[in-house]
């Protein structure tokens, strides 16, 4: 459904386009709270089965985790589904696998118009997903790797391009052949994808990796400080390090930092939040490029593609949503401080031509 495009960003240098890659509830939620507005007005008749009084029941099955990025994801999410009369039931497992299992088991068996699922693991919702499917409940998933996607919406972040746009930038800064560092952790789908695209490029590229750490906890940024902090101490030589998860780089940030190293280390990561920004902008900040979309724009886009299905008007079960690469420079030349002022800085961040039409515009 989604198409990849180029733009240009200037501060000297193009910006590559990419396709990247959630509120946090603990419970079940509503999505009348939401206060975004629309970006454009309908301008058609709603098509079943939104022509009606009767909100249109969509599940929300999460496995969200620390930082603001998810926020914002689920504040689009919620935006959208009040701007297109979707009553969202949300519910999040935050790092439970066993919970966002029982989760959707229930929202199965509660029969909704549609579900979403947003991350997790694939051993853990395979089964029920399928079961999902073969019961006739429409769903979508977000950053979920699946055996089997018959009949199943599948929505993400081109983390192939994405990795590629940011590590891009690495070679240009620090060229071939420098010593780099990678940290990240396995298992979850979007930064397997982006693991795959980095050692093609230590290849590629000659890169000299010295280390590798990383895990994804509650408390991500907190836990990878001790063991970035290690590897720093015998790796101090280190010109580069990629982080392909914003959680994961500020934990990065902390740890060069602390050495005292950010006058010699250069961090590129993945995502971007108002949080991020504070930490990329800070004074002599050693995180100088990040891939990234706005994560409500991409929350958003999910619950249109879902939707476009439900109306018999999604003629491609597979959306994927474009980014941009930013750099630190980029920020400071356009004096961007949050998420708004680079939406305005660079329109394409707001996504508001993939997944829409004419009776479903994308909120801002």
């Amino acid at each position: 459904m989604a198409t990849t495009r180029r733009v240009t960003v200037a501060l000297a240098a193009t910006v590559i386009l990419a396709l990247t890659g959630c509120a946090q509830s603990n419970g079940a939620t509503s999505s009348s709270s939401a206060s975004t507005t629309p970006a454009a007005v309908a301008s058609a008749p709603l098509p079943a089965p939104f022509n009606t009084d009767k909100a249109v029941e969509i599940a929300l099955v999460r496995q969200s985790g620390a930082g603001d990025y998810f926020e914002g994801w689920g504040a689009g999410a919620a935006a959208q589904a009040k701007a297109a009369n979707i009553h969202l039931t949300i519910s999040d497992a935050r790092n439970d696998n066993a919970k966002q299992a029982s989760d959707l088991e229930q929202a199965i068996a509660n029969k909704p118009d549609a579900i979403i699922v947003d991350h997790g693991l694939t051993d853990t919702l395979q089964p029920l997903i399928t079961k999902a499917v073969a019961a006739g409940i429409p769903i979508a998933v977000y950053d979920l790797a699946l055996t089997d996607a018959t009949g199943v919406v599948t929505t993400s972040q081109s983390d192939e391009s994405m990795a590629t746009g940011v590590l891009d930038q690495l070679i240009k800064d620090v060229g071939d052949g420098a010593k780099v560092g990678y940290v990240s952790a396995t298992g979850y789908a979007a930064l397997d994808r982006r693991a795959v695209i980095w050692k093609q490029y230590v290849t590629e590229h000659k890169l000299d990796q010295v280390f590798s750490t990383g895990k994804v906890t509650e408390s991500t940024a907190t836990d990878n400080i001790p063991l970035v902090d290690a590897a720093l101490k015998q790796n101090p030589d280190v010109q580069a390090i990629f982080a392909p998860y914003d959680e994961i780089t500020k934990g990065v940030v902390q740890a060069v930092t602390q050495n005292n190293l950010q006058g010699k280390v250069k961090v590129y990561g993945i995502d971007i939040s108002n949080a991020d920004l504070d930490v990329i902008l800070a004074d002599k900040s050693p995180w100088v490029a990040t891939s990234a979309t706005d994560p409500a724009a991409v929350g958003a886009g999910v619950v249109r593609s879902i939707a476009l299905k439900l109306a018999g008007q999604l003629y491609k079960d597979d959306v994927q949503f474009p980014a941009v690469t930013i750099t630190q420079d980029f920020l400071t030349s356009k004096s961007i401080k949050t998420i708004t002022d680079l939406r305005n800085a660079e329109p394409a961040l707001s996504l508001d031509d993939i997944a829409v039409a004419d009776w479903l515009p994308a909120v801002s």
